[in-house]
């Protein structure tokens, strides 16, 4: 993990900012498309007075288990990299997202980077691949924390997906953090099976993603800022080729104080767009204990079945067909 202290032009961090999230129409695996929206979009935001921008997870790409996107794995200085570290320098704002990143060792970690004034502020590479996406990526070094650096006198830090799903990510972050920036990529359950069979469990599943966000505000004690995507995929399944998935990213875009109260909230059926707040950067003191389990909140069966079906299968895949690719 690299951190830095970044000072901005008064060399002091003002008492409130103006934050903003951004939540995404992908196109799976269509870079151009997509930093092309997300600049639209955040230019939007920097109209609307944003100061920090919250790009989602994997917003250059977007993921599911498709082998083409074997070919949109980028370097630390790739195409994704220039464009927030170009557009922090322009705009002279906060900016930070993650992406599918090749690392010296040969593998390739979901990094997120953040940029303050064109210089890289730190980066975090997610703890744990989800699902499907060990097919693309290994979990992160377990001594990142998740802590990107500081900005004046603010520490801040960053959380990607389920990540906020995980008492491990507030146990790291608790009482080290002033402001949380992150975001999500976070399916929904397939919604052309029986309704029968999925629509509580679908329920559950788009619950868990906005509770759980405010639930590692509380838990840190400080304001997060969470951007996330509300397309629609299909995909197949490693390992499992005659299985295909057909779902929805569940949006949640949301803007949290420290103490977990919704400052501003963007559903999936909104579309694509920006949501912006003032927050106070700031610890204010854990609102509750970490629990000591490892899962914050119960993810239901059929999570629970992909999480450990989809993973064994993905981590084969990743170690034949992305790992040793050079």
């Amino acid at each position: 993990m690299t951190m830095m202290t970044v000072k901005n032009k008064a060399n002091s961090t003002p008492p409130t900012i103006t934050a903003a999230a951004i939540q995404l129409d992908t196109r799976v695996g269509d870079t151009q498309h997509n930093l092309e929206a997300c600049q639209r979009l955040a230019e939007q935001a920097v109209k609307q007075g944003a100061q920090w921008i919250a790009l989602p997870e994997f917003f250059n790409t977007g993921v599911c288990f498709d082998p083409g996107l074997v070919a949109a794995i980028e370097s630390e200085d790739g195409p994704s990299a220039r464009f927030l570290r170009e557009f922090s320098t322009r705009h002279a704002v906060v900016i930070g997202g993650s992406f599918m990143c090749r690392v010296a060792r040969g593998g390739v970690r979901n990094r997120y980077v953040c940029f303050s004034n064109g210089e890289r502020l730190g980066k975090h590479d997610k703890d744990l691949p989800t699902m499907w996406e060990n097919a693309f990526y290994e979990a992160g070094d377990s001594d990142d924390s998740g802590e990107l650096g500081r900005i004046g006198d603010v520490r801040v830090g960053t959380a990607v997906c389920w990540e906020f799903m995980r008492s491990q990510t507030a146990r790291r972050l608790q009482g080290k953090v002033d402001v949380l920036i992150g975001g999500s990529h976070w399916w929904s359950l397939p919604n052309d099976w029986p309704t029968w069979l999925t629509r509580r469990m679908e329920a559950k599943n788009a619950e868990n993603l906005l509770a759980s966000v405010q639930l590692t505000a509380q838990l840190i004690g400080a304001p997060v800022i969470h951007a996330s995507h509300c397309n629609r995929i299909q995909s197949r399944f490693p390992g499992i080729p005659w299985l295909t998935y057909h779902g929805i990213l569940e949006g949640h875009t949301a803007i949290v104080d420290g103490h977990g109260q919704l400052l501003a909230h963007r559903s999936k059926d909104e579309g694509e767009g920006i949501i912006t707040a003032r927050i106070t950067p700031g610890y204010v003191g854990s609102q509750l204990p970490v629990p000591q389990r490892f899962w914050l909140r119960p993810r239901g069966l059929l999570p629970t079945l992909s999480w450990h079906l989809d993973g064994f299968f993905g981590r084969r895949w990743y170690q034949k067909n992305v790992k040793d690719l050079s």
